[in-house]
């Protein structure tokens, strides 16, 4: 009965959001956008032959789990297939997400950096230093991607359907400007979704990308656990496990996505010039999850290059190929560093972006303080303990999340664009951002009195 409330719920909010002629206006102008997206992602480069290429990956895709995993693999799920049908927006956002990380890392380290991140129109000097970076990361890597579809065979085991392209200076130019507008395009309307649409432009112009996929995968699960399964195939029951799986995962991603702890702060009464300002007690959120996805797509996109490197000198001196299959998925020393470099990137990017010693000061100046602990380093040290606790729990879960499609490829051989959906990378982002989009459409719905998705939301009042 309350799971039917709750649907009926659902169903109701999304009505009302047509109610509201600004909300439906910008939930329209996201969709329109978000469909410019996926034609990017058609619209092929001149002079590429896509079809050779996305065969090659379809191939793939009807084998195992770890067969189908690779970097190319990985940045052809972020750029929903562009890259393996030879598009324009083959490079995806990905560039622009690479020049936003790096200048995140570098704030704390260069001062001229962390100094306009805390300026008054500071940010908007950044987003500009991020452009100009993006640009830069498109040409270099719209030349490095030229010369993977020039020699597929380098970059893409097994490879045996001959050339992509004919080289030339007129080749790499035409593919470096065509990759490079393709992903300054997506840049460009991944900002005006967030501007005038609703929800973060850029992280939905990925999710759009990893959903896109779904479509192919539905027909395979179909064949794999439908009524029609030939004997020594996956039967009905594994399907039904698979089910409950999915439903456990996404719970699990909501929950810790959402989970924080609440540290009490207490904030005395003090008089700045004439106003006096009462004390009260408030809480701050320390998220369990306070790095997000970033540590998974560090770690994969670290581990490919081990292995994308021994099986070039292997090609000389044998003893590195039995090296480079430890860097394998499938090998426990794959899943072991796998694991470790997870846990060791979620302490990194806690270590970079939350500073302890700042939010102490800030507190110290603002006459707050937490119960129990004194003001200044004694704070600072409270600060830095409970973090390193709660992202010990946030990173372990990371790790659980991100082995479960590469487990599920090795127990029945689940293809991985089956596999994907049940955990890793993939529902991390999808999720993530669908809560984000909803909480912004329940804002809306609340300030202009309308019933939100969730119960807690209702206005008093009204009942």
């Amino acid at each position: 009965m309350s799971s039917d409330n709750h649907i009926t719920r659902m169903i109701t909010g999304f009505r009302n959001c047509f109610k509201i002629p600004e909300l439906s206006e910008r939930i329209i102008f996201t969709l329109l956008v978000l469909a410019v997206c996926r034609l990017i992602a058609w619209v092929p480069i001149p002079g590429l032959d896509g079809v050779e290429l996305q065969g090659y990956f379809d191939q793939l895709r009807t084998k195992q789990s770890q067969d189908g995993i690779g970097f190319m693999g990985m940045y052809s799920m972020f750029t929903g297939g562009a890259w393996e049908r030879c598009s324009i927006g083959g490079l995806g956002i990905m560039p622009y997400i690479s020049a936003t990380i790096i200048l995140q890392l570098m704030s704390p380290i260069i001062p001229r950096l962390s100094r306009l991140s805390r300026e008054e129109g500071g940010r908007v000097k950044i987003m500009q230093i991020g452009r100009v970076m993006t640009l830069f990361l498109c040409l270099g890597q719209g030349y490095v991607m030229s010369l993977g579809w020039l020699s597929p065979e380098t970059v893409l085991p097994g490879w045996d359907r001959g050339v992509l392209a004919t080289g030339g200076v007129s080749y790499h130019l035409q593919t470096m400007m065509a990759l490079t507008c393709g992903t300054l395009l997506l840049m460009w309307l991944g900002e005006q979704i967030t501007e005038r649409g609703i929800g973060n432009g850029v992280s939905l112009v990925i999710t759009i990308g990893i959903v896109a996929d779904l479509p192919r995968a539905l027909p395979m699960i179909w064949d794999m656990f439908g009524p029609n399964t030939p004997d020594d195939g996956h039967g009905m029951f594994e399907g039904i496990f698979l089910i409950i799986l999915l439903l456990a995962v996404v719970a699990g991603v909501v929950a810790v996505t959402q989970a924080q702890r609440k540290v009490p702060v207490q904030h005395a009464q003090r008089a700045v010039g004439r106003k006096v300002y009462a004390g009260g007690s408030s809480f701050m959120p320390l998220r369990v999850n306070y790095s997000g996805v970033m540590p998974l797509i560090f770690a994969q996109a670290i581990l490919m290059f081990p292995g994308m490197v021994l099986n070039a000198l292997g090609a000389k001196f044998p003893f590195f190929l039995q090296a480079a299959a430890w860097f394998q998925p499938g090998h426990p020393f794959y899943y072991l560093t796998y694991a470790l470099m997870i846990m060791f990137f979620a302490y990194f990017w806690v270590a970079t972006t939350f500073n302890e010693i700042e939010i102490a000061d800030n507190l110290k100046k603002n006459g707050g303080y937490i119960p129990g602990i004194r003001p200044g380093k004694a704070t600072s040290d409270f600060l830095h303990k409970t973090m390193s606790r709660i992202t010990f729990a946030g990173a372990l879960f990371l790790v659980i999340i991100a082995l479960i499609p590469q487990l599920l490829g090795l127990w029945r051989n689940i293809p991985y664009q089956v596999s994907q959906f049940f955990g890793g990378t993939s529902i991390l982002i999808a999720v993530g951002v669908t809560i984000d989009t909803m909480r912004q459409m329940e804002s809306y719905l609340l300030m202009r009195h309308y019933d939100g998705f969730l119960r807690k939301g209702r206005v008093r009042g009204r009942f």
